[in-house]
């Protein structure tokens, strides 16, 4: 038999009252989606697009950096967005993102712009190339887009400005958007029209840099020096 003194008899009703409230509140929290279940049923989606250079392209002999891009902080979330109607924004239960939609977009920029072959260096802002010319980019939207239709649209859109670093002049300064339509409603589906996505929006960028920096090198030439033709 265990014998309890009287200030452990009276701090057991107190106990009991906490446990009983406890195990109320965990309940509850599963119900809302808060406990640990849903977390552990989560699935994080990390996008790998590669975009093939287009033989378009044209070649540069200037080098490039990379500035963080910018994004309202509902659009540069981890949880992945969807518009259901023009003013709602929800967010898909379950799933979130590897990496923000901003760092998404600048990966993809990036490793293509490399793999192409036709810049001699491009890195991120602070990486300790002296480059010619910075790309400043503003993520505008990265969401999941029903607009009225059966099935979601993957839509980004962004605008850049290529800047030249000598004398901080705009050379050029374009919006980009791609609405690319899921093939379904699952969110693995929506996650491939992400996929697409990111592969047109990039690839577009890329060739727009490019020649925007050649048209800007053409026309802003070194004059030769004295004696020299």
């Amino acid at each position: 038999m265990i014998t309890l003194s009287t200030s452990a008899r009276r701090a057991l009703p107190r106990f009991a009252v906490a446990l009983a409230l406890g195990t109320l509140l965990a309940g509850c929290s599963s119900l809302l989606g808060g406990g640990g279940g849903d977390r552990d049923r989560s699935t994080i989606y990390a996008p790998d697009p590669r975009v093939a250079a287009d033989p378009a392209w044209p070649r540069a002999d200037w080098q490039l950096t990379l500035s963080p891009p910018t994004a309202a902080r509902m659009i540069d979330s981890f949880r992945i967005a969807v518009r259901p109607t023009p003013a709602e924004l929800q967010v898909y239960r379950g799933a979130s993102w590897a990496k923000t939609p901003t760092d998404m977009l600048q990966d993809t920029v990036l490793r293509t712009l490399e793999d192409s072959g036709n810049i001699p260096a491009v890195a991120r802002q602070g990486a300790g190339i002296t480059a010619d010319y910075k790309l400043v980019i503003d993520l505008r939207r990265f969401e999941a887009d029903y607009n009225g239709n059966v099935l979601p649209a993957a839509t980004i859109e962004a605008n850049v400005k290529l800047i030249h670093n000598i004398d901080q002049t705009v050379v050029g300064s374009r919006t980009f958007l791609a609405a690319q339509p899921a093939a379904g409603t699952e969110v693995a589906q929506v996650v491939d029209a992400f996929s697409t996505a990111l592969q047109s929006v990039s690839g577009q960028m890329v060739g727009w840099i490019l020649t925007s920096g050649n048209a800007h090198e053409a026309t802003h030439a070194q004059p030769p020096a004295p004696g020299r033709r």
